[in-house]
């Protein structure tokens, strides 16, 4: 299909790509119009795979003839980079946008019947972090995540672009109906809710009995406050990663990782492959 040119930022075609710097904007768009905006070539063919649906996507009309693979039922917009940046607020520097369409949310009890391991999030509200996270969930073998209603977008443009596409990878649920039950359903599943805080009651985190690691739930907050007291209640072991040199703690992303990969220990051994 030819691209269609766009000249102005007003343009009502491409009304999907405004004010993408604007996040609290963005928030009130996309998720109450049932889109996302994924950004680069290799988060969009991601995404394709993963079975998303396209509704458009907005070029640099110097590559415009040099993009393959995109779906030919989907309109293509092509336009300078000055016109570019005026909509979306940014250099668009990846060259290429797409909108696409949102899914409906696994229902909490489906996602954990088909996962052994789960992330458990507690108002995670900063964007690069949840990306961060969700890549290394999908790198470490961790099958699903659970956020809490506070928690931020994992479709939202910049945790899509740290995760490397990765958002689409890893099922996730956002239950509504109240995070005590959410916690306590979890539990009833078979999982062992591990709460990872830097409090002196914690257990390091590699001293773990087989039994607290099978079908983990890796509970993690919101960087700086943590867990909240409800979260801490709620789990069956306070787990840490023990630190030197008098540094308290660890950016949430980079601590995630490092659980993910112990817990992974059992559940695919040394050589990575199940066990």
């Amino acid at each position: 299909m030819p691209a269609l040119t766009i000249t102005s930022s007003d343009d009502p075609r491409i009304a999907d790509y405004r004010a993408l710097t604007d996040v609290e904007l963005r928030t009130k768009w996309e998720p109450p119009n049932g889109l996302f905006i994924a950004e680069g070539e290799l988060v969009i063919q991601r995404a394709l795979k993963a079975g998303y649906r396209m509704r458009s996507a907005l070029v640099d009309e110097r590559r415009a003839d040099q993009l393959t693979g995109l779906p030919s039922d989907a309109p293509l917009y092509a336009a300078t980079p000055p016109v570019l940046e005026s909509i979306t607020g940014f250099h668009v520097h990846r060259g290429i946008l797409a909108s696409f369409h949102r899914r409906d949310l696994m229902p909490l009890d489906e996602l954990l019947s088909n996962a052994r391991s789960i992330a458990v999030l507690e108002g995670l509200n900063t964007h690069t972090n949840l990306g961060a996270l969700f890549r290394s969930a999908a790198a470490l073998g961790i099958d699903a995540v659970v956020l809490s209603p506070n928690c931020a977008d994992p479709l939202y443009r910049r945790a899509v672009r740290v995760s490397m596409g990765e958002v689409f990878a890893i099922p996730y649920a956002k239950p509504d109906d109240g995070w005590r039950h959410t916690l306590a359903a979890i539990r009833e599943a078979g999982f062992t809710l591990l709460a990872m805080t830097p409090a002196d009651d914690a257990v390091p985190l590699q001293s773990l009995t087989p039994a607290q690691r099978h079908r983990p739930a890796l509970l993690l907050g919101a960087e700086g406050p943590g867990l909240t007291r409800q979260a801490l209640q709620a789990s069956d072991v306070r787990v840490s990663i023990p630190m030197h040199n008098g540094v308290d703690s660890l950016n949430v992303a980079t601590a995630a990782a490092i659980a993910f990969w112990e817990l992974s220990l059992q559940m695919y051994g040394i050589d990575g492959r199940p066990q």
